[in-house]
Order: C-alpha cells, then structure tokens, then sequence
C-alpha cells in the first residue's frame, strides 16, 4: 500500500502537475493540503477520471485538506480538531480507508514569530497532541500525515542558524512535535534515514531548489500498528522541479498490506 501527502500549494492552479503526477507515481491514498479553493470548486471529476475518489474541506485562503484514495469511497470520520469551537479554519480531516485511520494534516505555519499566529500554532499542536493520544486507544491501525510546518531536528534544515527565530524551527515548536512522537509515533522518514538531510521543501526564492536549500516539513507518524508494516518512504523530489509546481515535493511511504 502506497500512501502519500502533497501540499499542493493550490490544488487548481497546479490540477496538471498533481494529476501528471498521479500517473506516474499512482499512489493509492493521497493527503493534500493547501487546497486554496472553495468547496463547490474543488476538481472532483478530474480526479474521478484520474481513478481517485476524494473527501475535502475547502478553503480560499491559504487552507484546506482533502484525501483522495483509489479504493474506492471514503469513509469520512472526522473535520477539525476540538478545543477551540470558533477556529473555522480548514486544517484536518480524517478517514477510514482500507482498514487504516488516516488524519491529513495542514498544521499553522505561525509566521512571523513572535506573535498571534504563532501562539495560534501553539495551540493548534496541543488540540493535534490530544487527539492523536485519543487515537492510541483505538488499537487500531493508525497514521498522521501532512505538512506539519515543523523541522524536528537540524537535519532537517539546511542551515539552522537561518531559522533561529522562524516559527517552523522555534524551540517550542520542536519541543511540540517531540511531545507529540514521544505519545507512541514512529517518524516514518527518520526511522528509515536516520542521519541523512532528505528535505520535502525548496523555497521559491534565490534558486532554493538548485542549491538544495530545503526544509523537512512532511511528515508521516504511525502508531504501534504500523510501525512494522513501514516498507519503504521516499521523496519525489523531482516533481518539485516541474513547471508550475508547487513548493513542496510529494513525499510517500509504503507499507505491507493489513492481515
């Protein structure tokens, strides 16, 4: 089973490349994140076409996740977090699709430090924390994907000095995302490269992706059920090369099928 997360930084402006690649690497779930359309806009049919059923929750501004999945229908479990009933925005969503939960996350990005936003994404990371020890309990196969817009550790950055005061790479944020992991969650990524600089994102700006100047932001977190089922997980890092694509590259991971 081939599981995959894209911010697609736009989900029809750049319908093309998704849907390129979605020929060629034909994952079989796909999480998105920063949709950037409303709902009666998003692209269904051109996925249907594609072989993909979808779940949305749209958004103009810069939010909105979905789950596509070429099983089938999708069994929609859950929209948003709780813990702060007046945050509309459209940043969660999860499903039951092939015997697995899949949360799709679109975690705040919390710029500029210090700030509202920033302790917005506090407080969005404690609403995820609690939820995610709520699914624990399931005993039930399990996995948190998306862009978290957190860099865990130094290898994830290329020049951590940079981002000292940047909300993605903050202490507390880190700290966070450390809490978050040490609940019983696997980092899919860094288990299999433990001491490798793999990056999903290249800023648009002073040839960030020629000079290989990335960001680990996309992460996958596997609960006890299926951490030992982790085959495989790599970066399409290529795609973040296409014409029109967007600033993150798709990142999956493949698993062996349930029992």
């Amino acid at each position: 089973m081939k599981i995959a997360t894209y911010n697609i930084n736009g989900v029809n402006g750049r319908l093309p490349v998704l849907l390129r690649w979605l020929k060629e690497a034909a994952p079989d779930v796909v999480c998105l994140q920063e949709l950037k359309t409303t709902d009666d806009k998003f692209p269904e049919q051109d996925l249907l076409d594609a072989g993909y059923h979808a779940i949305w929750n749209g958004q103009k501004s810069w939010n909105g996740v979905a789950i596509l999945s070429r099983y089938g229908e999708i069994k929609e479990t859950r929209r948003g977090l709780d813990g702060e009933p007046e945050d509309l925005h459209s940043r969660y969503i999860e499903a039951f699709i092939n015997g697995i939960i899949i949360g799709c996350i679109y975690l705040p990005n919390g710029n500029p430090y210090p700030g509202p936003k920033f302790d917005y994404k506090l407080r969005w990371f404690e609403r995820l924390t609690a939820h995610a020890k709520k699914l624990l309990k399931f005993n039930h196969p399990v996995i948190l994907i998306g862009d978290y817009n957190v860099m865990p550790t130094e290898l994830d950055v290329y020049k951590p000095e940079k981002y000292v005061d940047n909300a993605l790479f903050r202490t507390e944020i880190r700290s966070a995302f450390k809490k978050l992991v040490s609940q019983g969650w696997t980092d899919a990524l860094r288990t299999l490269y433990p001491n490798e600089r793999i990056y999903t994102f290249w800023d648009y700006l002073r040839n960030a992706y020629g000079r290989d100047a990335g960001l680990r932001l996309d992460h996958f977190l596997l609960n006890p059920q299926v951490k030992d089922l982790l085959l495989k997980a790599e970066v399409d890092r290529h795609v973040r090369g296409w014409e029109k694509s967007s600033d993150h590259a798709p990142v999956w991971i493949e698993i062996k099928d349930l029992q």
